[in-house]
């Protein structure tokens, strides 16, 4: 009888001790769960800090063409920058591209104070749509160079232009293997296409294949 209940015993015992264990370790488990995701909320935080800051510092060089970015405005862009991204499916590091279309665009007679705000979320809008339009075949720069020159030259500061032609005509010929930017860096690009003049798709899509198998 007496070895019976030691036996009984020594199993509760047994069991006692690996429940015991296996307590600890979901409590480890869990403790660095949150760790980690206390870690990552932690970058997220100084990530978006950085960039507040890096976009109200282009207030020292636009504040000469009449432009500044409140803390509200920068607060508003970089909700509507998370908001793009995730509709785009695309993920930003460093200090994205909001500076350099700022230092881009600053300049420009078509953008006042008034709309500022307004202009810079299009402009972004448009910049990671067709990145993706283009299939990451153009570079920041070569798209942004594009993108002013006919926002200046062709649309007269009509983003809906830019966007709906100029930048649409221009995908379709990097989607169909067009290169011809990479050596003018996205200068003078478009007038190669020419077809706002002609309005002939015939022509456009001959010159098309003129200049991706040049």
């Amino acid at each position: 009888m007496s070895s019976l209940v030691f036996f009984l015993i020594r199993i509760y015992t047994t069991n006692l001790s690996l429940l015991s264990a296996l307590c600890a370790i979901l409590s480890n488990n869990r403790h660095m769960g949150v760790c980690m995701m206390e870690n990552q909320n932690w970058l997220t935080l100084m990530n978006s800090r950085t960039w507040l800051k890096e976009v109200r510092d282009t207030n020292q060089y636009t504040a000469k063409y009449g432009l500044t970015l409140s803390e509200e405005d920068t607060e508003i862009l970089l909700a509507e920058k998370n908001n793009i991204l995730k509709t785009e499916q695309r993920v930003e590091f460093g200090r994205g591209i909001l500076p350099q279309i700022i230092y881009t665009f600053c300049d420009s007679a078509f953008i006042s104070q008034n709309d500022y705000v307004e202009m810079l979320i299009r402009l972004q809008e448009i910049f990671y749509l067709y990145k993706n339009e283009m299939q990451d075949e153009i570079s920041d720069d070569e798209l942004l160079c594009f993108m002013k020159e006919q926002f200046e030259t062709v649309c007269f500061g009509d983003l809906n232009y830019l966007e709906g032609t100029c930048l649409d005509i221009f995908a379709q010929a990097v989607r169909a293997g067009y290169r011809g930017f990479q050596k003018t860096r996205g200068s003078r690009e478009f007038d190669k296409f020419d077809i706002v003049k002609r309005w002939d798709r015939e022509l456009y899509l001959e010159t098309l294949r003129e200049l991706c198998w040049r």
